[in-house]
């Protein structure tokens, strides 16, 4: 009879789920024993960066990536990249090691107390099988969940005795695939926009993970609607380059309701509305008629106002561009743009992601975890791939840019990703840069050293909080850490340097660290 061990890893390979990504200990070496020639282990050298690789591998591949973590202490230490997955949608099966079960009577030696409620509320569901013949129709049930909208992180807490044991094999099922919008429905958000004079389309992160980026581009140019990203938005869900794009909702209801007021139809779509990241008078105008569509019914219980719709994004935006009528109004006013930033010395964090821009191959990749620098992205480092070409964190979690890009790289080894980053975010997760060297991981890291953490300094004195003190860093080598992980670097201090670096490294296999001294001054986030 085959053990959990083997029918777990054939229902694994059933779901294409070959690439684990884990830092293990005693708990896990029956997980691991006779590892596979099918299989891909990629090591970890610390849980919170191994969650972060596999939430950009899942992210990018749009699969869901298995994760390996050891027991309660190990999971403790990938929790804060599970928020970030959480917030990400990341679909991730984290299976955890426990302790035998003859010991669990007691508080044995590494063993997880109540593991299924330790990661909770940060996983859609968790648990740990009431009996070892049970762990492979829990994983089954993890693989199905996590897959399901809302996609999101899911837990299986295996005790390390029961891998050995009988297994009872548990049938493949697809997973479940989106649903559509209730007809009714979807026919008054339609008229609605055929209807209005002035009509928006905000899209959030669920447009680009549903692939309905160009579905979204059609309808917008259907309706002559001018596009908003939603505000704090981890993913790119419409082309920044294209005359329709408005720019970027801010995470600020005053300031928000300001921005939709011109406008007498907004339709929110893979979003939610509205995430707010700072507290200001609620004295705006009001807000314009909503119509949100997003596939969880807890985030569209929550939204301040509008008529709210359940459906997975792609599902809702191909209705519409079915039943909405093509528009002969005036298109919205093109964005303007910034002007370009001057080369200075030290350069500007503009300078550097304008220079960025120029030089960014048609099918890269931009993985960014740059707060004190994001409105200078938006800005010089417009996004215009249709479909899977940017991410960050919807959480806010620092620790996410330097795995994730390793994770994408090795979803997408035949795309150039360049990660753009700050010094204070790359020290959260350093160790991946050991992994992006063993796996020969094509990445440009790019590290904005600005000698502090400045979206911090900024919101202190935003708020009137003065002399706030853990704001300074500085004496930070990325340099020596990079070489030291098996990474070629350089260190860039110069304008006449930068384009050199960038050029060289982006064309070059394997991962660079790029050490880009920038001006320290910064700007308010909103």
């Amino acid at each position: 009879m085959a053990t959990v061990r083997q029918v777990s890893r054939d229902l694994l390979r059933s779901w294409g789920c070959t690439t684990v990504f884990g830092n293990p200990g005693s708990t896990e070496l029956p997980f691991l024993a006779d590892w596979p020639d099918d299989f891909r282990y990629v090591l970890g050298l610390h849980e919170s960066s191994v969650v972060a690789m596999a939430d950009g591998y899942a992210q990018f591949s749009g699969r869901p990536a298995v994760v390996n973590l050891h027991s309660s202490g190990g999971v403790g230490h990938g929790l804060g990249s599970l928020v970030t997955a959480f917030r990400n949608r990341s679909p991730l099966l984290v299976i955890a090691g426990q302790q035998a079960r003859s010991l669990l009577n007691g508080e044995p030696f590494l063993g997880a107390v109540d593991a299924p409620e330790f990661p909770r509320p940060y996983v859609k569901w968790s648990a740990q099988p009431a009996r070892a013949a049970e762990v492979p129709a829990a994983l089954a049930r993890g693989l199905l969940l996590c897959t399901q909208p809302p996609q999101g992180p899911v837990f299986v807490s295996v005790p390390v005795d029961d891998w050995d044991q009988p297994g009872v094999d548990v049938p493949s099922r697809p997973p479940v695939t989106g649903f559509g919008p209730d007809a009714a429905a979807i026919r008054v958000i339609a008229a609605a926009l055929d209807a209005a004079d002035r009509p928006a389309i905000v899209v959030g992160a669920s447009v680009d993970a549903d692939d309905a980026v160009e579905d979204a581009v059609a309808l917008a140019e259907r309706t002559r609607a001018a596009v908003w990203a939603a505000p704090m938005s981890s993913r790119c869900s419409f082309p920044e380059d294209h005359p329709l794009f408005a720019g970027f909702l801010p995470p600020a209801d005053r300031q928000l309701r300001r921005t939709l007021q011109p406008y007498d139809c907004v339709l929110v779509i893979g979003a939610p509305a509205f995430v707010y990241h700072v507290e200001t008078p609620a004295d705006g105008p009001e807000l314009p008629p909503l119509h949100l569509v997003h596939d969880d019914p807890t985030v569209l219980s929550w939204a301040p106002a509008g008529s709210a719709l359940l459906s997975t994004p792609r599902r809702a935006i191909q209705a519409l561009n079915e039943l909405v009528g093509l528009s002969s109004r005036p298109a919205p006013t093109v964005r303007e743009r910034a002007a370009e930033p001057t080369a200075t010395i030290p350069m500007t964090g503009a300078f550097v992601l304008s220079e960025i821009r120029r030089l960014l191959p048609a099918d890269a990749v931009v993985v960014e975890e740059a707060p004190s620098h994001r409105n200078d992205l938006h800005e010089h480092l417009p996004i215009t791939a249709r479909g899977r070409g940017f991410f960050t964190i919807a959480s806010g979690v620092l620790g996410y840019g330097l795995p994730g890009a390793v994770g994408v790289s090795l979803a997408a080894p035949e795309r150039p990703v360049v990660a753009v980053v700050g010094d204070g975010s790359a020290m959260y997760g350093i160790q991946a840069l050991w992994t992006a060297a063993k796996e020969h991981a094509s990445v440009t890291f790019v590290v904005l050293d600005n000698a502090q953490y400045a979206a911090l300094r900024s919101m202190a004195e935003s708020a009137g909080v003065a002399k706030a003190p853990g704001v300074e860093l500085g004496g930070l080598d990325f340099c020596a850490l990079a070489e030291g992980m098996g990474c070629r670097s350089r260190l860039v201090e110069r304008p006449d340097e930068l384009q050199d670096a960038l050029a060289t490294a982006v064309r070059t296999n394997g991962p660079t660290v790029l050490h880009v001294r920038v001006d320290p001054g910064y700007s308010p986030l909103y």
